[in-house]
């Protein structure tokens, strides 16, 4: 039993907004299901209705709940809001159109990212672009989840930009990234493995044209895989 009823109104509303989305996490309550009523909430928390409420409230306008009239509140993500904050998995019913609207979105960024980081980056952040390459490389031709880094790896890249606003994009670039592995499962890595060297390199010799032309190689191997994989699956559909 949760006891917050002393708290300052406003700390406990976060509070419970929090401990409300743990719940989630945590139970699991699955993405399509219901959960408890209000006044189950208050019980297992230990704070008024109008407390519980509010964190619904601000669930709901962070696209993690859904209210039905008439039938309850259900969750539609269980992505939390730090880790989303573009709110793009509630656009999952469809992976592969996402994912290509994703591509759309990367090509028009990060081959210039990627040259603005052949002018800008420092001879630190160079050889952390090396370690981060070659990082993934080990992990990926080991057979482990290389995911990880190369979210890292790319990270590392739009930092290197030196523009804030494009660090604030990056949650977009993870989410692609995250997005087109899931779909694709380890299918392209000598295409990825040739083109991040390629980058690295070109960052590391202050060639913006050459980082451009590498992204820009590295974007499309990825399209080009996506595009047959969502041909495939509309055929196999069509033969339904």
């Amino acid at each position: 039993m949760y006891r917050f009823e002393k708290m300052d109104k406003k700390l406990l509303g976060d509070r419970i907004e929090d401990e409300l989305m743990r719940y989630i996490l945590e139970e699991p309550v699955e993405v399509g299901q219901k959960i408890p009523n209000e006044f189950d909430l208050a019980k297992r928390f230990g704070v008024g209705r109008s407390t519980i409420r509010e964190a619904v409230k601000s669930l709901v306008s962070k696209g993690i709940l859904e209210v039905k009239r008439g039938s309850g509140t259900y969750v539609i993500s269980t992505c939390p809001p730090q880790e989303d904050p573009l709110g793009l998995s509630r656009l999952q019913e469809d992976k592969y159109k996402l994912a290509l609207e994703l591509f759309d979105v990367r090509l028009m960024l990060e081959p210039e990212i990627a040259a603005q980081a052949a002018e800008y980056a420092t001879a630190e952040e160079m050889e952390q672009l090396k370690a981060l390459r070659d990082q993934v490389e080990e992990i990926y031709q080991s057979g482990g989840d290389h995911i990880p880094k190369d979210i890292e790896f790319h990270t590392c890249i739009a930092r290197c930009s030196k523009n804030r606003v494009v660090e604030m994009l990056v949650p977009v670039i993870n989410t692609a990234v995250m997005t087109f592995a899931n779909l694709t499962h380890r299918m392209l890595m000598k295409e990825t493995i040739e083109t991040h060297r390629a980058m690295v390199d070109a960052i590391v010799d202050q060639d913006p044209v050459g980082a451009r032309c590498a992204m820009i190689m590295h974007l499309t191997y990825n399209r080009q895989a996506l595009v047959r994989l969502l041909k495939e699956q509309r055929e196999e559909n069509s033969g339904d």
